[in-house]
C-alpha cells in the first residue's frame, strides 16, 4: 500500500502566498511564479540544494535574509498544509496487515519538515521522495524504487494518488492504482480492492 503526500495525506489548499509576494515585490504574478519555478524546479529532483535555491531566490528578487526567510516560510506553509487526520490514521492502521509506503513528488527540505510535523516515517515502512530519487512521478523508475524499498513486485502494490497522470504512471508499470478525490471514496475503493 503506497500513498501520496500532497493532496492525499496532507490537505494543501492554495494560500495565495505567491500572489501576495508578487504584489509586495511589485512584480507581475505570472512572471514572478515563472521565475520561481525556474529557480526551484531542480529542487524537486535533488539537482540543487535548498541552500543554493534560497541563495538564487534572494539574488533574483533582491531579498535580504529576513525577507527571504519570510517568503520561504510562506511557501513551506502551503507546501506542508495540514495533516489529513482521518486518512493518516487509516493509512497507519494498514501497516499491521501490509507493507506500507509513501511516494511523493517533493522538494529539497520536505523530509525534514514533514517528519517534524507529521512523523510520516513512523506511519509506514518506507518514504520515497522524488528529490532523493532524482526523478518524479510518472517516471517509471520512481514507482520501481518504491516497490523495491518495500520488497514487493509492482503487481502486488497499490498506489493512492490525487493526480491522474501519476495514477496512470503506476498502472503502466503494473501496479494497481486509485485516484484520490476524498477520504470516504478512497477508503471505500481501497477496501473493495483489498477485500476483492
Amino acid at each position: 500500500m503506497i500513498f501520496d503526500i500532497g493532496g492525499v495525506l496532507e490537505v494543501n489548499p492554495r494560500t495565495g502566498w505567491a500572489e501576495r509576494w508578487a504584489a509586495r515585490l511589485h512584480l507581475d504574478p505570472q512572471s514572478f511564479e515563472e521565475r520561481l519555478d525556474e529557480i526551484w524546479a531542480p529542487g524537486s529532483v535533488g539537482a540543487s540544494s535548498l541552500e543554493a535555491i534560497e541563495r538564487e531566490t534572494a539574488a533574483a528578487f533582491g531579498l535580504d535574509a529576513a525577507t527571504l526567510r519570510a517568503l520561504m516560510d510562506d511557501a513551506w506553509s502551503e507546501y506542508v498544509g495540514t495533516l489529513n487526520q482521518e486518512l493518516a490514521e487509516y493509512f497507519a492502521r494498514l501497516r499491521s496487515r501490509y507493507r506500507t509506503g509513501i511516494l511523493s513528488n517533493s522538494f529539497v527540505g520536505a523530509r525534514e519538515r514533514e517528519e517534524e510535523l507529521y512523523r510520516f516515517g513512523e506511519m509506514c515502512d518506507a518514504v520515497v521522495y522524488s528529490h532523493e530519487e532524482g526523478c518524479l512521478k510518472p517516471d517509471p523508475s520512481i514507482y520501481y524504487a518504491a516497490c523495491d524499498r518495500l520488497d514487493v513486485a509492482p503487481e502486488a502494490a497499490v498506489l493512492l494518488d490525487d493526480v491522474e497522470e501519476n495514477v496512470d504512471g503506476a498502472l503502466a508499470v503494473g501496479m494497481k492504482a486509485i485516484r484520490f478525490r476524498e477520504n470516504a471514496q478512497a477508503i471505500a475503493e481501497l477496501g473493495a480492492l483489498l477485500n476483492g
